[in-house]
């Protein structure tokens, strides 16, 4: 059976469970209607996209 040479270090152990950390989505307040959408993205409720109508949203 095939043994690891040498002992992993603590902080390379705490840098691959780093990895796995399940982050939340970063949200940003959109000046138009004020709703929190996730940044860099058409407002999915008004078709709003950095003060420009992008898309045609139906009510």
């Amino acid at each position: 059976m095939a043994n690891p040479k040498r002992k992993q270090s603590k902080r390379r152990s705490a840098n691959r469970r780093a990895a796995n950390v399940f982050k939340a989505p970063q949200l940003a307040r959109d000046p138009s209607d004020g709703s929190a959408v996730r940044p860099h993205r058409i407002n999915p409720k008004s078709g709003m996209y950095r003060g420009r109508q992008v898309l045609t949203v139906e009510v």
